[in-house]
């Protein structure tokens, strides 16, 4: 290529915008401001292989300036084991030109060019520079020009099962943030003159030593609002800020709030750091191998320009001569140790081929390197990382010479690694994908690439019943903007077949929710086709059900999981290790309902008391107008409860009474209710609480969690204020399907209805009481149900009758329409009772992530974690039988941080001085016997009293029964047993009954034992 090429792409949004509804949930990952400096960042990428193409696909999909690539070399057929913008049509062109049409379409904002050459006057151009697939000697010279320049550098490279990057980010790199955590705040409780800072009820305050904090609200000590102090922590409850003799008494109150102070760090050249490395561990169960890696890598460089090298497999002449390039450089070096023969035999004998798991993880981890340049948003590495999966290589398959040699075939770069009969086993394994989002495009990818399912005994099956939302493609990069609507499964299906065609034919997709009402579509013998099952799901009761059938029918699971730049990943195999269910995470810290109702004190509060706010005015209390219309017996029922009945009623009022006739009454409704929660509601909780009240102990009442408020004085020109309005009008409307505003509200429409609005004076109740503590019972709880008051109000409803066919239209939540008014009332509402108690406020961004429960997420954590997924899905294949094989992850790339473990073993329980597995063990009965033989059997063959059985809810059978009631069941079969007492058919497509078991052994002791299965 001689020509540049620039792709046309449509104009970005403006400068300093986001287009927050494609990059919502990286957003959340990343923050805003850093996502300005990367859209002032140029990037390039040399080498468009595999790994180059991985790198390109996150950076563009993360959103830069611009991206452009280099790579003028002609595809060959094997590129096409790691490079999946790339067809046997393509061979022979230029790679960028092959691969530059498709980068374009991942991102309309990031336009994509191609150059033609490497020069300085070209190279200054960029902010970011990556090189992939040069030798040692161009990475040397370009990075003289780039750390001169104070153009950030990284280059990678991968080999096999091994992989390394260096990282070069200049002498002077600033990290604006190294973790990305919310800042840790709290209420202080006391700070003595030596500055040791007590936090309020011996709540963790999360600091560690070298944190910044400044304080607001602080009474009695003469600190600025602004000031910082350098954090010391002896303990988790406190801290230390140093002596603060001399700035007063601390008095009362407080806040503190971390501040995140800029670091610099500081990058040698790679001239310098080949000579005298600095290594980030990226396993530190192989803290040997960096070193000698180091060695290694720089001799295939060598080797290959001393041989000119054309890529072919190596021999042992080769090797040797490789090897005495390893030992000349350990001699310059001074190495000090032995040398790995059989490591660096491994690193020779691989280097011709790719692997796709290598390659995500690789561009996963480069990709957020990039972005760390371009932002200065987390820890970079620091310099060389080295990376290797050995443990993956295959025990039970062939590995020699001529069965690793070229076929001329799209794998030969994987043959070159696991060996042909390996790779036939790949392409004749049957599996199950449940889930085809973030996680299911980047397995569905790399599958394609392995030639997973291919063979003539393969099969994929994919499942996902959601849809392609705009949100999606910022990292759920088979989906298009046309796709958007359609079913995600459908189109990664056909996604990945025009990667591989020979996946044509050999991959299923369905629409099809995974759980007990499919059971029928994913039925036993479908469970029992599988080799193993990969989920790639967003939520834990969807997981857990997959885990139980992998249980039942014993099939490897692939587990993982993605929280912005943190994920993991998890290994289950049968009779081996714990299961996904074996261990839960703790239960999220509830808010307690009296801070939610009347003591907030930070804007997690008000934002879960704003979200309860839009469900009850706008779902619930309008769905229960509804079931009052629709029910005859509603009143009663309603009566009978427990709870807020006044509350429903009163709602069922209001609702059909005052109902509004046009978007003005409308408007005027969502004005009183602003005076009601922000100024009447506040005055009367003042009324009962004046701010110099005490406890009963002489304290002062408003202190510590609980901050006095201030009533709000309705001001159309506080946008937080208008907003309430505007949204809650806008949602009273949708409710009673009436027409809303069209667009921009219109103010001065706006302030002319609410001129009409009388507001009248607030009068407080003195027979209204408020609950203090959750402990305490209800105070109002009497007065709220009193019999007669609840039966007049009732009796007040309008009848049902004369509201024939009327129904009102509940609001379905939905976070990401920001068209719809749902996030608008509910961050107005959140920030107006902020303001109320003089908490800061928050944009419409945080709120909608806390109030839409939104998971953060990015493609370079997603890459990365399904490539970890896919180094254990080989060991799977293979069949390897040791736990000490297994690998489970845990990373973070902001720190960065990576953690692998062998996985837990499955827990053994024993009878009898017979030892079983706790998990993985069952009673295989074959047959639908009576229930006398099950007895029997249990007695005779395992020497257990079987006390009770059970199906799923259902007694059938226990010891204290009456004789007569036993003897009538012993000689029923098991299938008519559970007929008699659930009173219900087995449904035609079950083959396999579980039956739980109490039993008691030899000696009449209680034992547990595992569950039954009775095969039909």
């Amino acid at each position: 290529m001689s020509e540049r090429i620039q792709i046309d792409t449509p104009e970005p949004v403006s400068v300093g915008e986001i287009d927050e509804s494609l990059y919502s949930r990286q957003l959340y990952v990343l923050g805003k401001e850093a996502m300005l400096k990367m859209q002032n960042s140029n990037v390039l990428i040399i080498g468009l292989k595999g790994l180059g193409l991985e790198i390109a696909k996150n950076v563009a999909l993360a959103g830069v300036k611009s991206l452009s690539i280099y790579d003028p070399n002609p595809v060959e057929l094997k590129d096409l084991s790691t490079q999946f913008y790339l067809n046997e049509i393509d061979i022979g062109k230029p790679r960028a030109f092959a691969s530059v049409d498709k980068i374009s379409q991942l991102n309309s904002y990031v336009p994509i060019s191609i150059i033609d050459e490497l020069s300085e006057s070209i190279l200054s151009k960029f902010q970011v520079i990556v090189a992939t697939d040069l030798s040692l000697e161009e990475q040397v010279k370009i990075n003289e020009f780039t750390h001169s320049n104070n153009i950030k550098f990284i280059a990678t490279d991968s080999r096999g099962l091994f992989g390394n990057i260096f990282v070069d980010f200049g002498v002077d790199f600033t990290i604006i943030d190294t973790n990305g955590e919310e800042p840790k705040t709290g209420i202080v409780s006391d700070i003595d003159s030596s500055g040791i800072v007590s936090v309020l009820d011996d709540s963790r305050h999360g600091l560690e030593d070298g944190d910044y904090v400044k304080f607001t609200e602080v009474e009695g000590l003469d600190i600025n609002n602004d000031q910082l102090f350098k954090v010391e922590v002896p303990g988790p409850y406190a801290f230390k800020i140093g002596d603060v003799s001399k700035l007063g008494n601390y008095e009362k109150g407080g806040l503190f709030t971390q501040v995140k102070v800029p670091i610099q760090t500081s990058y040698q050249s790679l001239s310098k750091q080949l000579i005298n490395p600095e290594f980030f561990y990226s396993d530190f169960a192989k803290f040997d191998r960096p070193a000698q890696l180091h060695l290694g890598f720089q001799a295939l460089h060598q080797f290959q320009t001393k041989n000119s090298y054309l890529p072919r497999p190596f021999n042992q002449e080769d090797f040797n001569q490789f090897f005495h390039l390893v030992k000349n450089l350990a001699e310059q070096t001074k190495f000090e140790g032995d040398l790995n023969e059989e490591l660096l035999k491994e690193l020779s004998f691989q280097s011709t081929g790719e692997i796709p798991a290598i390659i995500a993880f690789l561009g996963g981890l480069v990709a957020q390197e990039v972005l760390k340049a371009c932002s200065g948003k987390f820890v970079p590495v620091k310099q060389f990382l080295y990376f290797d999966s050995l443990e993956s290589l295959p025990k039970s398959f062939k590995r020699d010479e001529n069965n690793t040699k070229p076929i001329n075939s799209r794998y030969d770069s994987q043959i070159a690694v696991f060996g042909l009969d390996f790779q036939q086993a790949i392409a004749n394994s049957k599996t199950f994908l449940v889930g085809s989002g973030a996680i299911g495009c980047e397995v569905l990818k790399n599958w394609a690439l392995m030639g997973l399912g291919s063979g003539p005994n393969g099969k994929i099956v994919v499942t996902d019943n959601d849809t392609i939302e705009k949100s999606n493609l910022n990292r759920q990069f088979l989906f298009r903007p046309k796709d958007v609507g359609k079913n995600k499964s459908q189109v990664a299906a056909e996604a990945v077949v025009a990667i591989n065609p020979d996946l044509k034919g050999k991959i299923e997709a369905k629409g099809d929710k995974v759980g007990p009402e499919t059971e029928n579509i994913f039925d036993n013998d479908f469970w029992e086709s599988l080799d193993f099952v990969t989920n790639a799901l967003d939520n834990i009761d969807a997981r857990t059900y997959v885990d139980r059938r992998c249980v039942f029918f014993k099939k490897a699971l692939l587990e993982s999981g993605t929280l912005g730049t943190k994920g993991n990943t998890q290994v289950v195999i049968p009779r081996l290790t714990e299961s996904y269910s074996s261990s839960q995470d703790p239960p999220e810290k509830a808010i307690p309902l009296c801070t939610l109702r009347s003591f907030p004190n930070k804007i997690d509060h008000t934002i879960a008391w704003a979200k309860s706010l839009f469900q009850g005015y706008f779902t619930d209390s309008i769905e229960n107008v509804n079931l009052y219309l629709s029910q005859p017996n509603f009143i009663e029922l309603t009566l009978k409860q427990s709870g807020d009945i006044k509350g429903i009623l009163e709602s069922i009022s209001d609702a059909l009474n005052n109902r509004p006739y046009s978007f003005e009454d409308c408007i005027k409704w969502a004005r009183l209710e602003f005076e009601k929660k922000f100024s009447y509601d506040i005055k009367q909780l003042l009324f009962n609480f004046p701010k110099d009240a005490t406890t009963s102990t002489g304290a002062p009442f408003w202190t510590g969690a609980k901050r006095a408020p201030e009533p709000l004085v309705f001001d159309i020109n506080n946008p937080d204020h208008f907003h309430f309005v505007v949204g809650g009008a806008n949602l009273r409307a949708f409710n009673y399907g009436l027409k809303g505003d069209s667009g921009e509200p219109d103010k001065v429409y706006y302030q002319k209805v609410l001129n009409e609005v009388k507001i009248e004076p607030f009068s407080p109740r003195s027979d209204l009481k408020i609950q203090v503590n959750d402990e305490d019972p209800d105070p109002n709880a009497a007065l709220s149900n009193e019999t007669s008051e609840l039966q007049t109000l009732a009796a007040s409803l309008p009848q049902p009758s004369t509201l024939a066919g009327y129904r009102l239209n509940p609001v379905d939540f939905e976070k990401d329409d920001d068209s719809n008014h749902h996030i608008e009332f509910i961050s107005s509402a959140s920030n107006s009772r902020a303001l109320n108690y003089q908490i800061e406020t928050a944009d419409r961004q945080k709120t909608k992530f806390i109030a839409g429960r939104i998971i953060p997420a990015i493609a370079t954590t997603t890459a990365l974690v399904t490539g970890l997924v896919q180094l254990e899905l080989y060991k799977v294949v293979d069949g390897k039988d040791k736990i000490e094989d297994y690998k489970n992850g845990f990373i973070n790339l902001a720190l960065p941080f990576f953690g692998f473990s062998e996985p837990i073993a499955s827990a053994k329980g024993k009878y009898n001085d017979k030892e079983f597995d706790r998990i993985w063990d069952r009673f295989d009965i074959k047959g639908d016997i009576t229930l006398k033989e099950l007895i029997d059997y249990f007695q005779e063959k395992e020497g257990l009293e079987i006390t009770m059985l059970s199906y799923e809810v259902s007694l059938l059978y226990a010891s204290f029964f009456a004789p007569k009631k036993v003897a009538e069941r012993e000689s029923l079969k098991i299938t008519e047993l559970i007929k008699e007492v659930t009173k219900k058919e087995i449904p035609s497509h079950i083959k396999t009954l579980i039956l739980e078991i109490c039993t008691d052994d030899l000696q009449g002791e209680d034992v547990e034992v595992p569950f039954v299965t009775i095969t039909l």
